[in-house]
């Protein structure tokens, strides 16, 4: 597959979303935490779908925190101590170990790069500064402008008027099958990199391609 320009969703795609759990998270048992950093995730999501539907825009980060304290209520009240110090990490969650060099390469091959996140744009920078990755990304980019959520198809066209080319030149990858749908229908050859194995959805709304990280975005042609 060829591409002049890769654009990369951030959460679940670059960066762990359960990283913040898991790093402050030490007192539950396994199951409990896992059973919070999902539903923190889904409500996140879940907030975000419903204020881009009604059309009252909240930022990631205020939805982000909301979300968090509906996870600590329902699944662990006792980690409410906790809420500042998993909002930092929120800011800083790991970046997938592929992430570096996979980005890496596509620029020695000569395509550009950029992210396109629900997050805010300070968000984004503090991950992106935590990843040590800000050289190998051309843009970095942030429903903040529009303002509004994927899969609203404006948030999609951020990418092709930054990056200044057709959408049929972007390949777009998500982790999010969901997020992969809105930019097939937008336009984007899409790849979805499937990384829990989960059945496919939207049979409508194909990728272009099916990965279970992003290294195996390398071979494909």
């Amino acid at each position: 597959m060829t591409a002049s320009a890769y654009v990369f969703d951030a959460y679940g795609t670059l960066f762990d979303v359960h990283a913040a759990v898991r790093r402050h998270v030490t007192e539950l048992d396994p199951q409990r935490a896992q059973r919070l950093s999902e539903l923190w995730r889904q409500k996140q999501l879940e907030y975000t779908w419903i204020r881009a539907l009604a059309g009252r825009y909240r930022d990631f980060a205020v939805l982000t925190g909301e979300a968090l304290d509906f996870a600590i209520a329902v699944v662990a009240p006792e980690v409410a101590p906790l809420r500042a110090q998993l909002m930092a990490a929120y800011h800083e969650l790991d970046a997938y170990p592929e992430v570096p060099m996979v980005l890496a390469e596509l620029k020695r091959r000569g395509a550009r790069t950029a992210i396109l996140s629900n997050g805010t744009p300070a968000m984004i920078a503090a991950a992106v500064r935590a990843a040590g990755i800000g050289g190998l990304l051309d843009a970095v980019l942030s429903v903040d402008s529009v303002p509004t959520y994927k899969t609203d198809q404006r948030v999609y066209r951020l990418a092709v008027d930054a990056l200044g080319v057709a959408a049929a030149e972007v390949s777009f990858q998500s982790s999010n099958r969901w997020d992969i749908a809105g930019a097939v229908a937008f336009g984007f050859p899409s790849v979805w990199v499937n990384r829990a194995g989960n059945p496919d959805e939207y049979p409508d709304l194909r990728p272009r391609a099916v990965v279970r990280n992003l290294g195996e975005l390398l071979d494909l042609q």
